[in-house]
């Protein structure tokens, strides 16, 4: 079971891809909250106020450090570049598309972290839902009044009033 409320953070340079021959590094920090335990949230800080958040599926970036993934908006995809294994984020939005890389030792020692944390198949035990259906669906002193039979019968015959 995961602990409530346990963050998992690391901050890494990624390569902002401009062309083949050409990257800026970008400062970002991937997070991982077992408050939300299916998602991934990364934040690229680009020199200005504030950071740009992108969220996606943990699931996503789990396949993504393997084999290629994803489509629309997030696609992920392991490669080498000169001897170093890197990952591949494509992102895109309705403001642009970018291509970021980053080395894919820390991307995955970070993910190895959060699959501690809150292992796959597990992450639903963090958020409570069981625990809250359970007090949702408990029977109140209210439902005794829902249950009774408003119009006991007493025996007699019922009849009309304006008979």
């Amino acid at each position: 079971m995961t602990k409530a409320n346990t963050v998992v953070e690391h901050e890494l340079d990624v390569d902002l891809v401009l062309s083949p021959e050409h990257s800026v590094a970008v400062p970002a920090r991937l997070t991982y909250r077992t408050s939300d335990p299916y998602a991934v949230h990364i934040a690229f800080h680009i020199h200005s106020a504030n950071p740009v958040h992108w969220t996606f599926a943990r699931e996503l970036l789990v396949e993504g450090v393997f084999r290629p993934c994803g489509h629309g908006d997030v696609r992920i995809w392991p490669t080498r570049v000169e001897g170093q294994g890197l990952i591949c984020l494509a992102l895109t939005s309705p403001d642009g598309d970018a291509l970021l890389q980053a080395a894919l030792d820390d991307v995955y020692g970070w993910l190895e972290r959060t699959l501690r944390v809150a292992p796959p198949g597990t992450e639903s035990a963090g958020l409570g839902i069981d625990d809250g259906l359970a007090a949702l669906l408990a029977p109140t002193p209210a439902d005794e009044l829902w249950l009774r039979d408003p119009w006991p019968s007493d025996g007699t015959d019922c009849h009309d009033a304006g008979e």
